[in-house]
């Protein structure tokens, strides 16, 4: 060993002095023991001393090295002291870890290294839950049970941001990993609750409503510091073991949905003709009352107005009535008129009425007349 070496006896290291070098005043090599000449362990005083006296002699380089030494110490804590938040971010110092205030984007100080600073993203959160189709893959994180027995799987966003800092650093463990479990859970309440058809297409608005309503009340409980804005349904289908299945059972939906369809529009039809033809008889049956009250109330004037000239001139009136009667009445008829004066008293009294329905005018031949006095 080397404390061996440093023993009076002989060897090539009698007189060296062993590891500390020639002893002070050239006098015999290897540390002082106690207790005289004899073997044993340095003694701890004397190590110490002689490290002390070696030392004496001052650092090299002497008072620039300290200098240096400072100045480079103080880069380091203005390096560490001094910091820079961005746009998006927001700072929250922590003294001894325990949070003191937030900081806005810039340069800003504190006193490292009691002071910390932790930075929190500031810009909008999108967490996605599950997948359809074939990236599902091994996971069933987006299959879900509606509420008329029906398997869906889900894909759906939840748009989420830091709104306290602090709450959200502090509060909460993971709480990006809380997000995701709440907006899960969230949806399979909601989707438990309705029909398959309305994930799949009839209220997804509604559905999306009430889960960010959930989710948004339970991270306020829990003092999360997080601010849901929204829920985005992105897809939502069958799985894909009964895919075909169920596409048959839409296909069926979607013809019985058309064929209601057909149906109101061919009653729709016939309503309208069957409207419009009443609304033609009704029509037709006020004409014809109006024309009848107008020719029996002209009716009635006329006659009140030949029975005031009648009252005034009754013979008058009557040989009036007589003509023009008589007038109407035979206007139309084909008529011979055989005057009773001298003159004709030699016609045979005799109508062809055959020939004169026929339009046709006979000849009439007179016989002639012998008189004796004429022969």
């Amino acid at each position: 060993m080397p404390w061996d070496n440093n023993t009076g006896g002989g060897g090539r290291n009698s007189n060296s002095g062993g590891p500390w070098g020639q002893a002070p005043g050239g006098g015999g090599g290897g540390p002082r023991r106690s207790g005289g000449g004899g073997g044993g362990t340095p003694n701890l005083e004397d190590l110490l001393s002689r490290g002390r006296d070696r030392f004496q002699g001052g650092i090299p380089g002497g008072r620039w090295t300290i200098v240096g030494v400072i100045a480079a110490l103080a880069v380091f804590w203005g390096l560490n002291a001094f910091y820079t938040i961005d746009p998006q971010e927001v700072g929250v110092k922590l003294r001894f870890g325990r949070p003191i205030e937030t900081t806005g984007p810039g340069l800003h100080f504190h006193l490292w290294p009691l002071e910390t600073v932790e930075r929190v993203n500031m810009t909008e959160n999108r967490t996605e839950i599950g997948s359809v189709g074939s990236n599902r893959a091994q996971s069933d994180e987006g299959l879900m049970l509606s509420g008329d027995q029906n398997i869906v799987d889900v894909k759906f966003s939840v748009l989420w941001s830091v709104s306290d800092p602090a709450a959200y650093l502090f509060n909460v463990r993971e709480p990006d990993d809380m997000v995701r479990s709440i907006g899960e859970s969230a949806m399979r309440e909601i989707v438990g609750r309705r029909p398959a058809q309305d994930i799949f297409r009839d209220d997804r608005a509604g559905i999306a409503n009430d889960v960010r309503s959930i989710v948004q009340s339970i991270v306020q409980s829990y003092g999360m510091g997080v601010t849901v804005s929204q829920i985005a349904i992105e897809q939502a289908a069958p799985p894909t073991e009964v895919a075909d299945a169920f596409n048959e059972v839409q296909r069926a939906e979607q013809d019985e949905d058309r064929f209601q369809e057909e149906a109101r529009q061919y009653a729709n039809e016939l309503l309208g003709n069957a409207r419009g033809q009443a609304a033609k008889l009704r029509e037709d049956a006020a004409a014809y009352k109006n024309r009848v009250v107008q020719e029996a109330e002209g009716e009635a004037a006329r006659f009140l107005s030949v029975y005031s000239e009648y009252a005034k001139a009754p013979e008058v009136t009557r040989k009036r009535l007589f003509l023009e009667t008589m007038e109407e009445v035979l206007g139309g008829t084909e008529k011979v008129l055989v005057e009773s004066s001298a003159g004709g008293s030699g016609v045979i009294p005799y109508l062809p009425l055959p020939e004169l329905r026929s339009g046709a005018r006979p000849t009439s031949t007179l016989p002639s007349t012998t008189t004796d006095g004429a022969q």
